[in-house]
């Protein structure tokens, strides 16, 4: 394949704007930042961050796994955090959805004024 190529799957919260969920180019994915509300699971309840980021890594996994990649196959996750004091709760959730070594890069962006508490972005390969 090659050119850019739009992901979109209902198994992932719908965009809120005019975005796509994904990306595909060539053998790359990029995904959009996942918002917390999942079709799955509903709304993440209101203070509870390891729902949030559970519902946010099921987005991030759905929109991955449309574009022929998975989480297996993340090169780089940007995480957005509203407060920092959740960060512990959150990667007590994101280990188990990246368990494998090597886990993939990640940075970090604390973003006081977010609407959800945590979404992340990522970037994969399609694997051969």
């Amino acid at each position: 394949m090659s050119g850019k190529q739009g992901i979109g799957t209902d198994r992932a919260a719908a965009p809120i704007g005019p975005y796509s969920q994904g990306i595909r180019w060539d053998r790359l994915v990029f995904t959009a930042s996942v918002p917390t509300s999942n079709p799955a699971f509903g709304p993440a309840p209101e203070g509870d961050v390891r729902a949030a980021t559970r519902n946010a890594l099921e987005n991030l996994k759905a929109i991955l796994e449309a574009g022929g990649s998975s989480l297996d196959h993340v090169l780089k996750v940007t995480l957005y955090i509203r407060d920092m004091q959740d960060f512990e709760a959150v990667n007590e959730v994101y280990r188990r959805y990246f368990a494998a070594e090597p886990r993939p890069v990640r940075s970090l962006v604390a973003v006081a004024s977010a609407r959800s508490p945590v979404s992340f972005d990522a970037i994969g390969y399609v694997p051969d």
